[in-house]
């Protein structure tokens, strides 16, 4: 364990998501109770220039000091949060402003982690800190992330994802949940669950969660897709292969799978597979149903293949998943 102060450096600039700014430091300070007077984080909030910014919330906030200030010491972490803009339609793109990407490829020089809340990713990879590594970012610009930065191989389900020194947060709120694992990184996990029960948080949500729900997912724009999830989850809990539902849409199994991946990019069993650990993972939340019951109910057939889907979806098996993420027994 470290026996010096670890500097964090978060990074300010017009039009920032103020939790991405506002809540590492709330999990950093809590830790400073846990340590109880052990050296923790001193974080700083870092700008272009030292007037205050204005966040997307349009909160203004105080720089501490300066990007240039700040570039010749010794950076434990570099905490990089994002900022997007929407045109009428409600669409949203993520920003990545060049004055900034420079100084973080700056900044990422004297760092010894890296890490990106939410659409921050973006701003790492204009810098060029994700090419050849696995990166997250908010579900709803990882297209866009893939697409202007082919370099970077873009998994947009994870909460978070740690690729060496670098380390990717999802959703907004997943700021916390990145900086519990940071503290539990740093810290150990004992110190990391203090923390969390503070924060009346669980631990950490496992690297590997879903950041979003299958039923959350954007709609598809083809009324016959649409038709078929319906139908996948009236009869979740029935054998349901690609002819099946191949026939139910009058298409050849070719077309069907060309449709799905256009219109949500995944193969028919990919996402029969989501929808199915999607429900299992509500019942686990939520039940006291035994594992088998859970299976049946959600078409997984055997056991085994529940656990195999949970690995190959979560990073967790469905035993571990309830112990984390129990909401309470139902009489």
């Amino acid at each position: 364990m470290s026996t010096v102060e670890r500097l964090v450096v978060i990074l300010l600039f017009d039009g920032v998501d103020l939790l991405d700014v506002t809540g590492p430091p709330e999990v950093f300070s809590l830790l400073r109770r846990e340590l109880k007077g052990r050296p923790g984080y001193r974080v700083v909030l870092a700008a272009g220039t030292p007037d205050p910014v204005t966040t997307a919330a349009g909160v203004r906030v105080l720089p501490d000091v300066t990007f240039e200030q700040v570039s010749g010491e010794s950076i434990d972490t570099l905490l990089v949060p994002g900022s997007v803009e929407t045109d009428g339609r409600g669409r949203v793109r993520a920003l990545a402003e060049p004055a900034v990407v420079d100084w973080v490829r700056t900044l990422a020089g004297t760092a010894r982690r890296v890490t990106s809340v939410c659409v921050g990713a973006h701003v790492l990879a204009a810098a060029g800190l994700l090419d050849g590594r696995r990166a997250t970012t908010h579900w709803s610009t990882a297209r866009q992330l893939a697409d202007e930065h082919p370099a970077v191989e873009v998994d947009a389900d994870p909460i978070f994802i740690r690729d060496g020194d670098v380390w990717t947060g999802a959703g907004i709120s997943s700021c916390l949940d990145l900086s519990l694992a940071l503290v539990a990184d740093d810290y150990g996990e004992a110190v990391a669950l203090r923390v969390a029960r503070q924060l009346v948080m669980y631990l950490k949500r496992p690297s590997g969660q879903s950041q979003f729900s299958v039923p959350l997912e954007p709609v598809s724009t083809t009324r016959r897709i649409e038709d078929l999830r319906h139908h996948i989850m009236r009869h979740i809990a029935e054998p349901l292969t690609v002819a099946d539902l191949a026939e139910y849409a009058h298409l050849s199994e070719r077309q069907l799978t060309r449709v799905f991946k256009t219109e949500l990019g995944m193969t028919p069993a990919a996402y029969i597979e989501s929808a199915r650990v999607e429900l299992a993972r509500n019942q686990l939340e939520s039940t006291d149903a035994t594992l088998e019951r859970i299976v049946t109910a959600c078409g997984f057939g055997t056991t085994d293949t529940m656990i195999r889907a949970f690995r190959r979806r979560l990073d967790t098996t469905p035993t571990e998943y309830r112990r984390r993420f129990r909401t309470g027994a139902l009489t």
